[in-house]
């Protein structure tokens, strides 16, 4: 029973968001069923009443995709905001997701590795290596998966080990853009008849698709070079206990992402970037005298005991990881210290872990109630000590307006800094349970509720070196004893009150949420649904490096009310899926990064931005006419807005019906693969997707001019792939181009560049690409 309870397709077969068919052999013309742990247990995707996008994970590998980031392209409701950091990435589900820069906030999408939750956004963004397949859940899914999950959840799920000696080796180059090359394996080796593992390694590098001018530099930027290993061991301790450890360590140098400047900067701005082409999201080049870059370190081990116990499964587990993090970053995006352009360069480490426990009590599903119950734990700490380095020399000529470097005569150099320490510890307990009861042969009902006990606690505290006030990044001392002679109004307090002991704070907060649904078969082929959903995540605090006393108030949690019906089909025997959604969210204290004002200065803090909701259609579907031959596709209409902000004082107010950012109201996305068979030695394939999206908002501002110059155009992307493949797949080789027709597009819009310039992050799929790979199998 344990086996068949855990047990996942074994190949699954999809080019787009949709429910993907699993390759068949020669002989067969059925697609096998698509098998999903979207619900703690393993159930056919077309039984469950609930949307979810599946990708298989190679897919992916034929696609030449490297991250979540690249899935957003196969996933019509998943979106990616791109950042300098990896930390500062996050992901977005019906137009809805966290953006922020605070160690003391959670992202809004939950990420599940292998049945672990990864606490931190960043940590979602290593590479896809080895996957079976990624589960996409649509909507809040926090019931089952917990608090950071109220906008949805991706689940990954790694390839398990065989009972047969096996493995593969895979190789590629991908060019026309910088080079790029990778390297992966892995090998079964079943240990004994009861005990078997799996062992995977990589190693990527990649050039960079910018190119930096700056003296001492002079080279392409924004790429990378990352290593690791993983290892699976699934141990059969007895016919009623499984026991499966899984292990992995993860290495990431990348210098990336450097922000090009792709609009004309006024004044000095001007002047230090001279000859570079603004030319929007055009831009390739930039001049930056420190490598925007990240330095990643992360592991972990986890271990899964799961035991029959008459008609249920028990399972237990528990993990620990470690994730270090250090951000490196030109904040003055140019080439040096000038007269009225001050340097500015940031250098944060991070250091996070994370222990976590899940307890849960598996019925079996063939029964009148159904159920999954259960507990969690865990405790993520983070820390980070974050300095900033300032380099002045004054005001800038202006008769005639000069380039001035700083230290030259008349304009000596002067070298402030701060570092500031600050960390968060987040608690949280569960109580959890989902049940389905089985009212006759057609008719179910579907309720769950989910405890949950949040504690969070933070510190900060900060020197500037000197102590001055009124320079644009750096504020003056903060720690415990400048907070306590602060009043409202006052950004810093009284820095000569300075003692030293950070400021600390805390904060607990309780929740009951959970579902209710009804699901009905019309038909064999047919099933509809319907749902209310309660989400909700915990509070948080803005603890960033520049806090100051009037950003000290608790963020309160956020609670959203969603309503979804659908219908899945079943058509012509298997060879057709057509599932179609319609939903429905309102989130309650939206928290978000929104402008506020520090020392008459508009900045972005993460606070409760008031109410937004989020309502669309979907579809997606597979098709497989014929053997050899599937053809899937979805489509997506969101329309995510504000429905009542909420501005600091002093600031101004986004207006309702402003559009949330990384919320394109039409995403599409139709993929083809098909497979020749010769009759001789080898045979050909042929594959291709293309993906479409209408426009989107990058910059969440109450001017509309701003919106305006942030707003991401609409684009479209067609990737086409040519493989030759032994005829029993011992090897393949794969030609493909990515981006045909070389469509330029940013993946972030920014403002506060030099000279009021615009900042643009300009992806590696923004360029047309090419690239070949080559597979054994053994």
């Amino acid at each position: 029973m344990i086996r068949s309870f855990l047990m996942s397709s074994a190949a699954i077969l999809a080019v787009a968001a949709a429910p993907a068919f699993a390759q068949t052999d020669a002989a067969s013309d059925e697609p096998a069923e698509i098998v999903v742990t979207a619900q703690k247990r393993s159930e056919k995707l077309q039984d469950i009443p609930l949307a979810v996008s599946v990708v298989g994970g190679d897919a992916l590998v034929r696609q030449g995709a490297l991250n979540i980031e690249n899935a957003q392209y196969l996933v019509p409701t998943l979106n990616f905001r791109k950042s300098g950091t990896s930390i500062n990435q996050s992901l977005y589900i019906r137009g809805v997701g966290t953006a922020t820069f605070s160690l003391a906030g959670e992202p809004s999408i939950s990420t599940v590795l292998d049945g672990v939750v990864l606490a931190r956004a960043g940590e979602a963004f290593s590479d896809l290596v080895d996957i079976e397949r990624i589960e996409v859940l649509r909507g809040p899914q926090g019931t089952l998966f917990g608090k950071n999950a109220s906008a949805g959840v991706v689940n990954i799920v790694s390839k398990r080990p065989g009972d047969t000696l096996g493995g593969y080796a895979e190789g590629g180059w991908f060019f026309n853009n910088g080079n790029e090359y990778r390297v992966r394996g892995g090998i079964d080796l079943p240990i004994s008849d009861q005990v078997r593992s799996r062992w995977t390694a990589f190693y990527g590098t990649y050039d960079g698709n910018i190119f930096n001018d700056a003296p001492g530099v002079n080279r392409r930027v924004n790429g990378y070079e990352r290593y690791g290993v993983r290892g699976i061991i699934e141990a059969n301790l007895t016919e009623t206990v499984k026991l499966t450890l899984i292990g992995d360590w993860r290495k990431a140098n990348d210098d990336c992402c450097a922000e090009v400047i792709g609009t004309q900067p006024t004044g000095v701005g001007a002047l230090a970037l001279a000859g570079i082409s603004f030319a929007g999201d055009g831009t390739r080049v930039v001049r930056q005298n420190l490598v925007t870059r990240t330095e990643e370190e992360s592991y972990g081990l986890s271990a899964q005991l799961d035991f029959e116990v008459g008609t249920h499964t028990l399972t237990s587990i528990t993990a620990w990881r470690k994730y270090n993090n250090r951000e490196i970053r030109d904040g003055d995006w140019v080439g040096g210290a000038y007269a009225g352009l001050n340097q500015l360069h940031d250098d944060g480490p991070q250091t996070g872990t994370t222990f976590s426990q899940e307890l849960r009590l598996t019925s079996a599903a063939d029964q009148t109630f159904s159920y999954v119950l259960g507990g969690f734990f865990s405790r993520a700490v983070t820390e980070r000590t974050f300095t900033r380095t300032v380099i002045r020399c004054g005001a800038a000529p202006t008769e005639p307006l000069a380039l001035v470097s700083c230290g030259s005569p008349g304009y000596p150099s002067e070298t402030v800094s701060g570092s500031a320490t600050f960390g968060s510890a987040f608690d949280n307990y569960a109580l959890f349970g989902q049940g389905t009861i089985n009212f006759s042969d057609r008719l179910r009902g579907i309720v769950g509720l989910r405890l949950t006990a949040d504690q969070l606690s933070v510190f900060h505290s900060r020197v500037a070196t000197p102590n001055v006030g009124g320079l644009p990044g750096i504020n003056r001392n903060f720690d415990q004893g400048v907070y306590d002679t602060s009043s409202f109004g006052q950004n810093n307090g009284n820095a000569a009150a300075s003692n030293g002991v950070p400021f600390q704070t805390s904060t607990s907060a309780t929740n009951l949420s959970g579902k209710v649904g009804l699901q009905y078969d019309f038909s064999d082929d047919v099933m509809g649904y319907g749902s209310y959903t309660r989400g909700y995540k915990g509070p948080a605090y803005n603890i960033f490096f520049n806090l100051n006393p009037t950003g000290t108030n608790v963020i309160e949690a956020e609670t959203g009310d969603s309503f979804e019906v659908g219908l899945k089909n079943t058509l012509f025997g298997g060879k057709l899926t057509l599932n179609l959604a319609a939903f429905y969210a309102k989130y309650k204290n939206f928290q978000a990064n929104n402008p506020d004002l520090v020392a008459g200065v508009v900045v972005t803090r993460f606070t409760n931005a008031g109410d937004v909701s989020t309502r669309g259609v979907e579809m997606d579907f597979a098709l497989r006419p014929v053997k050899d031959l599937n053809i899937t596709g979805g489509l997506a209409y969101t329309d995510a807005h504000v429905d009542a902000f909420r501005a600091p004082p002093g600031a101004a107010v986004i207006p309702a019906g402003t559009p949330l950012g990384f919320a394109p109201k039409w995403k599409g996305s139709v993929g083809l693969d098909y497979r020749y068979r010769t009759g001789l030695p080898v045979d050909f394939a042929l594959s291709g997707n293309v993906s479409t999206q209408s426009s989107q908002l990058s910059l969440f501002d109450a001017s509309a001019a701003v919106r305006a110059a942030g707003t991401i155009k609409a684009y479209s992307l067609v990737d086409l792939q040519f493989a030759i493949v032994e005829k029993n797949d011992k090897f393949r080789l794969t030609f493909l181009v990515k981006n045909l027709f070389d469509t330029s597009f940013p993946a972030q819009i920014t403002n506060g560049g030099p000279g009021g310039s615009f900042r643009y992050l300009i992806p590696r799929e923004a360029d047309r690409y090419f690239g070949v790979t080559g597979r054994v199998n053994f």
